[in-house]
């Protein structure tokens, strides 16, 4: 356990607030060039993000800066270790990991900050680097060890066969995975992920998240999955592996997870392949057998491109207290409103104060980044609270810009 940080490091990292909100994404940047120079490290990191954009840097630069500013009340991020300790142990993340990114941020703030970055300011930077490190090592060491002792569990990897291909639309298609060794399966949290280890060719291994899109069993998991255009991990799901083929895989982690007492009404809010993980949850609520009211939204460009939309209806025609509503923002000739589709254009926060109980639900939403800064900002400033919106982000969670 960390010794709380002393005052004159709470002091020293206020003041390099200014200085991180200038140069955060030079430092993360550095971090990780430093980082990857090592390949066993390289290969820990799902390296599609860190193109893009840079995503991976910006949101661990806005990341540093939260945790600067919020140094004397770190109670505050607390949902975002959480996220974190639960992304780590999808990648197999252990304590012997930590020194090398602690020295690779240290190195990088001396490089970008240079004169400015003297002793006290990277002897506090290594003191607070530590503290927050040792509260994810203590809460990566519990999920590692929940994971280890439940029935079906494991931690590391797991071999597992592609033991169906089930094609969802033009772009998505479903992955039926069962274990190699015929065991039983952890029984995953509605709204969970899998990490895979894949490799490819002669590039270094790679990791990469996919929402569990079914309700557990024991037995199996199903992942959908969108084809990207320049996807390198998803366009070999979709060509080259078959029934048959093996995937290394990590156990489900995530914290975007349904909450299984609760009798509040919910609402599930989806945008393109942010279904997925909604599927899960719409499929155990189903057979869970509460009657809390459900209201399933989801926004598609058309016909062509939405996925499981007959086992959906087919799921909510079944059960009375499970509402649904489908948005098309361009239908096609062939989409028939009332068959296929139930509104055109976008979902919009008007709509979901009108038709939704705004008041009293809790809101899961998943999709495209837009999509989530449009409804997480949107319906906090409608007045739901903070602990009634959950999201999840299909990449790293930075910030939602307004």
């Amino acid at each position: 356990m960390s010794k709380p940080l002393s005052e004159t490091t709470k002091a020293i990292i206020r003041a390099t607030v200014p200085a991180l909100a200038a140069h955060g994404t030079a430092i993360t940047a550095a971090m990780y060039k430093c980082l990857f120079q090592d390949p066993e490290v390289r290969e820990l990191f799902n390296q599609s993000n860190q193109g893009e954009e840079g995503r991976q840097t910006k949101a661990l630069a806005h990341a540093i800066l939260a945790y600067a500013q919020n140094i004397d009340n770190l109670d505050v991020l607390a949902g975002a270790v959480e996220r974190i300790a639960q992304k780590h142990v999808g990648l197999n993340i252990r304590p012997d990991h930590y020194p090398h990114v602690a020295t690779a941020l240290l190195g990088a703030i001396k490089e970008v900050l240079a004169d400015a970055a003297t002793d006290d300011v990277l002897t506090a930077w290594g003191e607070a680097f530590w503290f927050l490190a040792h509260i994810l090592i203590g809460r990566e060491e519990q999920i590692y060890g929940d994971l280890h002792s439940s029935v079906g569990g494991w931690t590391g990897w797991r071999r597992f066969r592609i033991d169906a291909k089930v094609p969802e639309s033009d772009i998505i298609t479903s992955f039926i995975l069962r274990p190699v060794d015929g065991g039983p399966v952890i029984r995953h949290r509605p709204g969970q992920y899998l990490t895979f280890r894949v490799a490819v060719g002669g590039l270094p291994l790679q990791r990469r998240n996919y929402s569990i899109s079914s309700a557990p069993n024991g037995e199996s998991y199903r992942i959908s999955v969108k084809r990207e255009p320049h996807g390198l991990i998803s366009n070999l799901l979709h060509d080259d592996l078959q029934v048959g083929s093996v995937l290394d895989v990590a156990p489900p982690t995530g914290d975007f997870c349904l909450a299984e007492e609760q009798e509040r009404p919910v609402v599930l809010l989806s945008g393109g392949v942010g279904l997925t993980p909604m599927v899960a949850m719409l499929e155990a609520i189903a057979a869970h057998g509460n009657r809390r009211p459900v209201h399933y939204i989801h926004g598609a460009q058309d016909g062509r491109v939405h996925a499981m939309a007959k086992h959906i209806r087919a799921l909510t025609a079944k059960q009375p207290h499970i509402t649904s509503a489908v948005f098309y923002q361009s239908p096609r000739t062939g989409d028939q409103k009332g068959v296929h589709y139930d509104h055109d254009g976008f979902i919009t926060l008007d709509w979901l104060a009108a038709n939704t109980p705004i008041k009293e639900a809790d809101y899961y939403i998943c999709g495209p980044k837009p999509f989530l800064a449009t409804f997480v900002n949107g319906l906090a400033k409608s007045g739901v609270p903070n602990d009634r919106i959950h999201y999840e982000f299909f990449g790293p969670a930075d910030e939602l810009a307004a």
